[in-house]
């Protein structure tokens, strides 16, 4: 683990089920007030590797360590007072919509400090003036866009001022204005407040536009890695398929099947 790193994934394995290996042998460092993509297809493990990172799942093999400490799932006290440094957003926000757009992002301050309310009001306009929504405090989840429910997840985040800011495919879903102005809120966010950031996502454009460094993973595996003047400049295979969006390549469209005469049962 080198100085810099805020998180180190070690040689990890992991699957849902034995005979299912959704990450084999992967190895990651996240460098402390970077934002890192970690980008892929769909069901490459980008999403499964945030839930190792956070205490989620245990790896099968390999470990992880969050600024020098292993995450131990095993470890009740450890996985609070680790998951206390971090924020995530979540892929469609994971808002409360009984809930004001107020009172989503007081949430995660009520729940594990002692603040005043007043002190709380005054965190909570400032986080939403962050992400450019103060003015929409007292409006109900339903009566948000898509877009701005997005923005909503990102100030309930950045709540506690966590020191890591876990993005998962921030931009799914987003209209071209949208996704532009979440990508400048997480590089400003993150500049400003210096905080470790990962996103995932399949979003190639934006993610080379704002990240510092990116990983790219290909079933279950690292296939590429470095900056994004790197990766747009790399020889392998699969990573030019992935970059350029291209149809044919390494990468196959069908999931690993029998013979298609196999199973409809016709026989030869």
């Amino acid at each position: 683990m080198t100085a810099d790193a805020l998180i180190t994934v070690e040689n990890v394995t992991f699957g849902y089920e034995a005979s299912r290996t959704i990450l084999e042998d992967v190895s990651l460092t996240f460098a402390r007030g970077k934002i890192t993509a970690i980008m892929g297809g769909s069901g490459c493990g980008k999403t499964t590797l945030l839930r190792l990172i956070g205490g989620v799942h245990a790896p099968s093999r390999g470990t992880v360590i969050f600024d020098g400490e292993v995450v131990d799932t095993r470890d009740r006290e450890q996985l609070y007072r680790l998951r206390r440094r971090l924020g995530m957003l979540f892929q469609f926000g994971a808002l409360f919509t009984d809930l004001t757009v107020f009172d989503n992002v007081a949430f995660p301050l009520r729940e594990h400090t002692r603040l005043p309310e007043s002190m709380i009001r005054d965190v909570v306009l400032m986080k939403l003036n962050a992400v450019g929504l103060r003015g929409a405090a007292q409006l109900r989840i339903s009566e948000v866009s898509g877009g701005m429910a997005r923005r909503v997840a990102l100030a309930r985040a950045i709540a506690l001022d966590p020191e890591l800011i876990m993005y998962d495919e921030p931009f799914a879903g987003l209209d071209p204005i949208s996704m532009g102005v979440a990508a400048n809120l997480i590089r400003r966010l993150n500049d400003a407040t210096g905080a470790t950031s990962l996103i995932v996502s399949h979003d190639v454009k934006e993610c080379f536009l704002i990240s510092d460094y990116a990983y790219l993973i290909s079933s279950g595996r690292i296939v590429g890695h470095g900056t994004p003047a790197e990766l747009k400049a790399s020889d392998d295979p699969e990573v030019r398929q992935f970059i350029r969006g291209e149809p044919d390549g390494p990468v196959p469209f069908h999931y690993p099947a029998p013979p298609i005469a196999e199973g409809f049962g016709i026989s030869r």
